[in-house]
């Protein structure tokens, strides 16, 4: 058996199936992850947040809490920075540093850094949206793009916002996304963006310099997942319009935050500002679905390790002295023995489907896992929030005070049950792909009933009872 110290985090059933698919390299950097996690990210996350300004309050949107470019100094020292690449034309881009890690051996170090989910990614510059908005560039950015925005985001030197959802639109449905326009200026040399878009993480962000804004350039095109573009908007622009931040159950998220914005006439050539350029008209749909595959998968590792450090809150809250109940430790009671439990077993269940995805994807690209991601998606968040709510449960109040972490995963969590794609969109494609195996299903059952009555027949039996 393996005395990797990532058994502090992982089962060793998971660990055993995987360990064969990592390389040396891989479980070097996971030994120098989890030191990272231990000693300088954990114990940092009280400062990080005691370093955000709480008045007045538009300077909460002004700075970077400084302890966030200690930790990513550090990062960068040990190795640990774009840990999400994977190798090709990724890795060059990054200089190495990314370690061509396969989609498998990153999603273990993703639920580690789903620890500390707000932090972690940041320090490694592991974080989204930045991430699938430096895959949607390295893939389909033309070379002044990449060079102007990509290479600048992966040493970690701006931040950006995928700008999608729009405001008074049911955006479930992306063929519904119409209120955001490029369309030919006045001069005919421009594409001007009008548009209403809301929820856009990190735009609330001081290093942010770009958007990427989901678009209608050929609103007249038959096909409507031909009709929009991904342009690319500087949010200093003038006609660009922060709204305000957006809070989930009172979180603002600063200085990052989700944010309500409006492009009131931003104008953009063609050539630079559309991902792709020319090439790039009428692709919006194509490359957003080439963008959220891996990125929902990404989410879901990190869910499995916010719900594993929920499950550590648990412990030691029903295992601590002072919180006796009726004569008894909280651990004592029948109903928190099952709720730690279910717990675990819950936890153990969806990193298997997360590390069932990340290997398909490994094999297949992301088109060929979309099954599996789409399982993960709707599974992994709603295991996560009962996990949650469980510790929540046993804290009593404190436990949705902001005295401990708790109520903040529920919210974070909450959201990724809408966030690229409801689970009902989710759950709806999986169901009618099982469908599709009915008529193979139908024949294999009849192949089998024949053998059935024939073997009967031959031994004398009409029929028998099961």
């Amino acid at each position: 058996m393996s005395d990797h110290p990532v058994l502090r985090y992982v089962s060793a059933g998971a660990w055993s199936l995987v360990e064969p698919l990592f390389s040396q390299r891989a479980k070097d950097l996971l030994i120098k992850l989890i030191d990272f996690m231990e000693i300088d990210v954990l114990p940092s996350e009280k400062l990080f947040h005691a370093q955000i300004p709480t008045h007045p309050p538009e300077a909460r949107w002004a700075s970077i809490p400084p302890i966030l470019e200690t930790l990513r100094d550090k990062a960068k020292k040990l190795g640990l920075w774009n840990l999400w690449l994977s190798g090709g034309d990724f890795q060059g881009m990054a200089g190495g540093q990314g370690g061509g890690l396969s989609n498998l051996e990153y999603a273990v170090m993703a639920e580690i850094m789903g620890h500390s989910a707000i932090l972690a990614p940041q320090a490694t510059n592991c974080s989204a949206p930045d991430t699938g908005n430096m895959e949607v560039l390295a893939r389909y950015g033309t070379s002044e793009q990449k060079e102007k925005y990509l290479v600048p985001l992966l040493k970690g030197e701006i931040r950006s916002s995928f700008s999608m959802t729009e405001y008074g639109v049911a955006s479930s449905d992306a063929t519904n996304l119409r209120n955001t326009t490029a369309l030919p200026s006045s001069s005919g040399k421009t594409l001007s963006v009008k548009g209403h878009k809301w929820w856009i993480t990190g735009a609330g962000d001081p290093r942010n310099v770009i958007h990427i804004v989901l678009a209608v350039t050929d609103p007249k095109n038959p096909s409507p997942h031909k009709r929009h573009s991904l342009v690319l908007v500087d949010p200093r622009a003038k006609d660009v319009k922060i709204v305000r931040p957006l809070t989930v159950f009172g979180y603002d998220d600063a200085p990052e935050g989700h944010c309500e914005v409006v492009y009131d006439g931003v104008e953009v050539d063609v050539d630079g500002g559309v991902v792709g350029g020319k090439a790039g008209l009428g692709r919006g749909f194509e490359i957003i679905q080439a963008r959220l595959g891996p990125g929902r998968l990404h989410h879901c590792m990190r869910s499995i390790g916010i719900a594993s450090r929920a499950l550590d809150i648990l412990l030691q809250r029903v295992s601590d002295p002072n919180r006796k109940t009726f004569g008894k430790y909280l651990k004592e009671h029948g109903t928190v023995l099952a709720d730690i439990a279910h717990s675990r077993a819950e936890i153990d269940a969806a990193r298997l489907l997360v590390l069932a995805a990340a290997r398909r994807i490994d094999i297949g690209g992301a088109k060929g896992a979309m099954q599996d991601i789409g399982i993960a998606k709707f599974t992994v968040p709603s295991m996560a929030l009962k996990v949650i709510d469980r510790a929540m449960q046993v804290h009593g109040a404190e436990g949705v005070s902001e005295d401990t972490p708790l109520a903040y995963y529920y919210a974070s969590l909450r959201t990724l049950r809408y966030a690229d794609g409801p689970d009902e969109v989710h759950i709806q494609q999986i169901g009618k792909n099982e469908l599709k195996r009915v008529e193979r299903l139908r024949s294999r059952i009849e192949r089998i009933k024949k053998e059935s009555d024939k073997l009967l027949n031959e031994h004398g039996k009409v029929k028998a009872r099961l």
